[in-house]
C-alpha cells in the first residue's frame, strides 16, 4: 500500500494526545489533518474528504457519536473508514459505536503499532470493498450484455433471412423504413447520390453490423441507398419487433444509442476529411478504414476487395484520380493491386501518409 498519499483526519480535544498521535502518523508518511473538537472535525472532513478518520468520543461542542452521525448522512463522507479513540472501554460504548457504523475502536492508551495496524487494516478493507463493487458492476454489465445479446440472437433467429446478389439494392433513398438489417454474411455499402449523379459512400458494413436503424428510430424514410457489395445475407428485423425490443431491454437501447453516437462522429470526421485532406491522404485513410472494417485493424498486411468506383465514392473524387493514386501507392510499395483486390503491404505507412 502506498501510504504516502493517504490522508488521515484526527479529531481529538486533548492537545497532548492529538499532537503525539499526529507525530506518529506523520513519521509513518501519512498526511495528517487535525481538529480539536467535533464541530471543526465535521467541517474538515466535508471539505477535505480524508481517506480515514480517527475520532475521540468525549469532546466539547459535538461528541464522537455526533460526528459519526453527521458524516454518515453525507453521501461524500459516509463511506470514509471511521475509527473511534476513547478512554472508555465499557462494552456498551463499544457496541453503540459499532452499531452506528464505526469501523473500529481503539482504547486509550494505545501503542503506535496498534494504531498503525488498525489504520492499515481499515484501508485495505475499504480497497477490497471498492474492488468488489467494481467487479459487481462489471459483472452486472456483462449480464446486461449477455441478456441483450440473447434477445438479439433470439430476434435475429426468428427473423426472416434474405439473400442479395452483388450490386442488388437493399433499400433506396426515400423508401419507408420497415426493417432494421443485420448483416449475416457478405458486405453492404450505403451511399447518397448528388443532383449531378455523383455518389458518396456513407457507410460500409460487414457481418454483425446493423444498418437502417437510424430511420426506424426516428420513424422516417431511409435517407440513403443500401447495396450489396457481393453475395450477402441479411436478417430483416421488422420495425415493430425492433422498437418493442428497445423498450424491453435497456442494454439494447444503450447499444443503439452508442451506435448512433459513433455514426455521428464518423460522419463528422468524413466531412472534415473531404473538406481538408488531400486526395492522397483521403485514399490512404479509406484503405486503412477498409482494412480495419473487413479484416483486422491490428494487422500490418491484408487484402481488401473494393472496386475503383466504390473507392472513388468513398473519398469523393474521380475514378481517374483513384487510378493514379493507387498507381503511386503501388510504385511506393505500399500496396499491390490485381483487379478489384488491393493487398496492403504496410498499414502503418499508409496511416502515416502526410497531407
Amino acid at each position: 500500500m502506498n501510504i504516502a498519499k493517504t490522508t488521515v483526519l484526527l479529531i481529538e480535544d486533548n492537545d497532548d494526545i492529538r499532537e503525539s498521535t499526529a507525530e506518529v502518523l506523520e513519521l509513518a508518511d501519512f498526511t495528517v489533518l487535525t481538529a480539536e473538537n467535533g464541530k471543526k472535525g465535521v467541517e474538515l472532513a466535508q471539505s477535505s474528504l480524508p481517506d480515514i478518520i480517527l475520532c475521540d468520543i468525549m469532546m466539547p461542542e459535538l461528541d464522537g457519536y455526533g460526528v459519526l452521525y453527521l458524516l454518515s448522512k453525507n453521501e461524500a463522507t459516509a463511506d470514509i473508514p471511521f475509527i473511534f479513540l476513547t478512554a472508555k472501554a465499557e462494552r456498551t460504548d463499544m457496541r453503540k459505536g459499532m452499531e452506528m457504523g464505526a469501523d473500529d475502536y481503539l482504547t486509550k492508551p494505545f501503542d503506535d503499532i496498534e494504531l498503525l495496524n488498525a489504520i492499515e487494516s481499515r484501508l485495505q478493507k475499504r480497497e477490497r470493498a471498492k474492488r468488489n463493487a467494481g467487479n459487481a458492476a462489471s459483472l452486472e454489465n456483462l449480464l446486461d450484455e449477455a441478456r441483450s445479446a440473447k434477445l438479439l440472437h433470439e430476434l435475429s433467429g426468428n427473423s426472416r433471412v434474405r439473400s442479395y446478389k452483388k450490386k442488388q439494392n437493399i433499400y433506396m433513398d426515400g423508401d419507408q423504413a420497415l426493417n432494421v438489417y443485420l448483416v449475416k454474411s457478405g458486405r453492404v455499402r450505403t451511399y447518397m447520390i448528388y443532383q449531378d449523379g455523383r455518389e458518396i459512400v456513407t457507410g460500409m458494413y460487414a457481418a454483425g453490423d446493423f444498418l437502417g436503424y437510424e430511420a426506424v428510430l426516428l420513424n422516417k424514410v431511409y435517407p440513403e441507398n443500401a447495396e450489396a457489395l457481393d453475395t450477402t445475407e441479411l436478417h430483416l428485423i421488422p420495425r415493430t419487433d425492433f422498437n418493442t425490443l428497445l423498450f424491453k431491454d435497456i442494454g439494447i437501447a444503450k447499444k443503439f444509442i452508442e451506435l448512433l453516437s459513433g455514426n455521428l462522429q464518423d460522419k463528422q470526421e468524413q466531412l472534415l476529411k473531404l473538406a481538408y485532406n488531400s486526395v492522397r491522404k483521403r485514399v490512404a485513410d479509406a484503405l486503412v478504414d477498409l482494412g480495419k472494417k473487413f479484416v483486422d485493424e491490428d494487422v500490418e498486411q491484408c487484402e481488401i476487395k473494393i472496386s475503383r468506383d466504390d473507392l472513388a465514392s468513398m473519398v469523393g473524387t474521380a475514378n481517374e484520380t483513384i487510378s493514379r493514386t493507387l498507381a503511386d501507392f503501388k510504385d511506393e510499395k505500399l500496396i499491390e493491386k490485381e483487379g478489384s483486390v488491393i493487398r496492403i503491404i504496410s498499414m502503418d505507412r499508409l496511416k502515416k501518409i502526410k497531407q
